[in-house]
């Protein structure tokens, strides 16, 4: 059976001997599936024993839990002890400290609740005694990795629609290392003047770069992608703050067309997010890719609607169980605000997403009021009762729709499946093109396939683009070129003005 275990052996610079699974006979994985890398191992400074990531539930109880722990296994007595035994949540990303006296790691306080706050916890390897060192930042921890003095750590975090790099101390200060319109994608401690760094934008992809934490200075050292984006004209990225319905304030990027000209009018394309708690930070896809949307001549609408990290514990966790409510409320905020705009050509607008951002466009494709001309959705929950009993990830449903359909008492569960957008498809009367994975176990293809049909019956354009080798992400180079073919073709036929009125009836 493909059960991943870690294993420890000795090297002499040529071969591996006295190779030991330490995780001999159990049917659990190390590192998680399908996620988890090297960050869930860590050898003690001592290299007398090595932490570990394992969530230590089979069948059912698998499938309903998200309660994973850090343990301890001792190289000479061969030993392993659960280090966070009692903490619920997730408990990933081990790391000592360079003097071996503290553990730190990432840790969610609630079983079940997958997109909890992160906290960066450390622990006292000789009491035990364990300390929330972020209790007073009201932000997720991405990635953590010590100080080499051992005095603090560093962590990625989601922040106001970008992913920054945050010093903090043992005494739980807090300090902002990096700013700008990036996303920070990975960091590495060199000394105690210099981080390593992967960062990455809206209009650009991964490069290397040096920071110093002291003088906050950042500094490119690869340059792989230069000769390519010198030849590239980016559009301009704006943050626009959009009043919500509840008086909030919003986060949206908006990405411009190169060579913007504002006395043009231009279509637009709101863009709509998955996850659903992933923010739309300055993220770089070679799918959603919100550069290639408006170099193709659309004005790109990217809100961080209710649900998504980077605002706060209280704007990430209102989604759940609101999936019809208020994150939707805030995608018709962002686009009846920007459709104001004498540059946007409001009777050209359309909707895309992926995932939940798919779940979206079938929700919005049922209540939009004429607002959209053309939606896209991939790999999207068309039915919410069949998703319930489809997933495999039941804990996800259990949080997030409130609970199963079945349980009459239960409000939250029943106000969830109420709103499921194949429930309004009497209201379809817009243009659809629908993608999915066939190999996606997520949010199974049969959802493309009835949202297609339920569209087709309904006398509504549509088209549908089933990959029979993929997953819940187009990963596959030929495929995510046919992708972005058959996105931008669908588009264009319906937002495009200059297309012919023969052409939109085919």
């Amino acid at each position: 059976e493909e059960i991943p275990h870690p294993y420890i052996a000795s090297f002499d610079g040529k071969q591996l001997t006295d190779i030991t699974d330490i995780m001999e006979g159990e049917p659990y994985e190390s590192p998680m599936k399908p996620f988890g890398g090297i960050e869930s191992f860590a050898w003690t400074p001592d290299s007398k024993a090595v932490a570990y990531t394992s969530r230590k539930k089979t069948g059912m109880e698998y499938s309903l839990s998200t309660n994973s722990d850090i343990y301890l296994y001792d190289l000479s007595t061969q030993e392993t002890k659960n280090l966070t035994e009692g903490m619920m949540g997730y408990d990933t990303t081990p790391a000592f400290s360079p003097d071996g006296k503290y553990l730190a790691w990432g840790s969610m306080e609630r079983e079940g609740y997958e997109s909890d706050k992160n906290r960066l916890f450390i622990m006292n390897m000789e009491t035990g005694e364990k300390q929330d060192l972020t209790s007073d930042f009201d932000y997720s921890t991405d990635e953590l990795a010590w100080s080499p003095d051992g005095k603090s750590l560093y962590i990625r975090s989601a922040y106001q629609g970008e992913i920054h790099i945050f010093k903090v101390g043992l005494d739980k200060k807090i300090e902002q290392i990096t700013t700008g319109y990036y996303d920070y994608a990975s960091l590495a401690p060199v000394n105690d003047n210099c981080l390593i760094a992967m960062r990455h934008s809206l209009s650009q992809p991964d490069e290397i770069y040096s920071i110093d934490p002291q003088s906050k200075e950042v500094k490119e050292i690869s340059f792989e992608n230069k000769d390519i984006l010198d030849q590239i004209t980016m559009g301009k990225v704006e943050e626009r703050w959009i009043k919500t319905t509840d008086n909030k304030k919003m986060l949206t990027w908006i990405v411009y067309p190169p060579h913007f000209d504002p006395s043009k009018k231009y279509p637009a394309i709101l863009y709509c997010q998955g996850g659903p708690q992933q923010p739309v930070s300055q993220f770089w896809s070679y799918r959603w890719n919100l550069q290639l949307m408006a170099a193709n001549g659309y004005i790109v609408i990217a809100p961080n609607r209710r649900g998504l990290y980077g605002f706060g514990q209280e704007w990430l966790e209102q989604i759940s169980g609101d999936y019809g409510g208020q994150n939707m409320k805030d995608y018709f905020s962002a686009t009846d605000e920007m459709k104001k705009e004498p540059f946007i050509d409001g009777d050209h607008m359309g909707a895309v997403g992926a995932s939940y951002g798919g779940f979206s466009v079938y929700w919005l494709a049922g209540h939009h009021q004429k607002r959209f001309k053309a939606f896209i959705a991939h790999a999207g929950i068309y039915n919410l009762e069949q998703q319930y009993v489809e997933t495999e990830e039941m804990w996800f449903a259990n949080w997030d729709m409130g609970g199963a359909p079945w349980d009459k008492k239960n409000a939250t569960a029943q106000r969830t499946f109420a709103t499921s957008p194949h429930k309004f498809v009497d209201q379809w009367d817009t243009p659809i093109l629908i993608t999915h994975g066939e190999y996606d176990f997520r949010i199974l293809a049969s959802q493309g396939m009835s949202a297609f049909n339920a569209a087709k019956l309904r006398g509504v354009p549509a088209e549908m683009l089933i990959f029979p080798d993929e997953s819940h992400w187009i990963l596959k180079p030929q495929n995510g070129v046919l992708w972005q073919r058959i996105f931008f073709r669908w588009l264009d036929r319906w937002l495009k003005p200059q297309a012919t009125t023969t052409d939109q009836q085919k």
